[in-house]
C-alpha cells in the first residue's frame, strides 16, 4: 500500500489507555467527569436540556466562572453538547450526548448510592470527631 492511501494514525492509536499512568489522556477526562462540579453539571444534565442560569441554579454553589469551565471541559471531551439559537436575546442550551448520557448514568448510580449511605457515613464521622477531641 502507497503511503497516499495507507490509513492516518496518531501517536496515541499505539498507546494503551492507562488512567494511572500521569501522561495518559484519560486521566483528564476522569478529572473533568468525577470532579465536584463536573460530575453534578452530567448529572444536572441527565434528565433534560437546560440553558446556562437554569443549570447553574440547578447545580447550587457553582459560581458563574466554574460552570463555564465546566461546561467548555466537557463540551471539549465530547460529554456535552452547546446548541447556540440564532434569537433575540440569544439562547444556549446544554445537553448530553450520548457519551456524557452513559458518563452520566454511572455517575448517577454512584450519587444515589452515596446519598442513600450518609447516615453511616454521618455516624463514621462523629466517631471519628470524637475520639480525635479526647486527644490533646
Amino acid at each position: 500500500m502507497d503511503q497516499s492511501t495507507a490509513p492516518e494514525t496518531s501517536a496515541t492509536d499505539d498507546l494503551p489507555f492507562d488512567v494511572f499512568s500521569k501522561q495518559c489522556p484519560s486521566r483528564g477526562l476522569l478529572e473533568h467527569a468525577t470532579g465536584r462540579w463536573g460530575a453534578l453539571t452530567l448529572g444536572a444534565l441527565y434528565e433534560e436540556s437546560l440553558r446556562f442560569n437554569a443549570l447553574r441554579r440547578r447545580v447550587d454553589g457553582v459560581s458563574e466562572k466554574m460552570l463555564s469551565q465546566t461546561l467548555h471541559a466537557l463540551e471539549r471531551d465530547g460529554l456535552v453538547h452547546r446548541e447556540a439559537q440564532l434569537v433575540n436575546p440569544p439562547r444556549v442550551d446544554y445537553e448530553l450526548t450520548p457519551l456524557g448520557r452513559e458518563v452520566a448514568e454511572r455517575l448517577l448510580s454512584l450519587i444515589h448510592f452515596v446519598e442513600g449511605r450518609m447516615p453511616e457515613v454521618l455516624e463514621a464521622r462523629a466517631r471519628y470527631d470524637e475520639a480525635r477531641a479526647d486527644r490533646p
